[in-house]
């Protein structure tokens, strides 16, 4: 409606006809159109003091993770690769569980492959947490739904991925 309108005046006025300011509007294909969203919103995050270190491409939930931790409402756990590669994980500080952590691990991974790699790698979860441990401070998080608070894991503490070694205790049929 605004295009009509906007054209209908110019055909009226015929000072803008003259200068040749009224023309046909751009019609943009849905691919242009994203990708001036994307450099406009790449642009505007880079301006702000408080996001101008996420990454381009940013998610709303990194926006919104970035903004909480801003608040004080998340906090950033480092986890360790055996690599010694250390990934800021942003999760929320008020009643997060081990799980929570797993799944804040799990979001940054897939993030990551598909923001640097571009590539479809299907990675097995429930392998990684059969295979490995998390583990704070030499104490192996074992359950799920453990608070990370009981593990005092705080903002900027630091956990690990260990290698799960089959208990001496535990058969291999479970």
């Amino acid at each position: 409606m605004e295009n009509i309108s906007s054209q209908s005046e110019c055909v009226d006025n015929k000072k803008h006809e003259e200068e040749g300011s009224c023309s046909e509007p751009e019609v943009l294909s849905h691919q242009e159109l994203l990708e001036v969203t994307h450099k406009t919103l790449n642009d505007i995050l880079k301006r702000d003091d408080l996001l101008s270190d996420l990454p381009n491409g940013v998610t709303l939930e990194e926006v919104q993770a970035q903004i909480a931790l801003e608040h004080g409402q998340s906090m950033t756990v480092y986890v360790v690769r055996d690599d010694g590669e250390e990934m800021p994980v942003v999760v929320h500080q008020q009643g997060a569980t081990v799980m929570d952590l797993k799944r804040a691990i799990r979001r940054h991974f897939t993030l990551r492959l598909t923001r640097y790699q571009r590539s479809s790698v299907n990675i097995s979860w429930r392998y990684v947490w059969r295979a490995n441990w998390l583990v704070h401070e030499g104490v192996k998080l074992k359950d799920d739904r453990a608070l990370l608070a009981d593990y005092d894991i705080r903002n900027k503490s630091r956990v690990s991925f260990v290698k799960r070694l089959e208990d001496r205790g535990e058969s291999k049929m479970k």
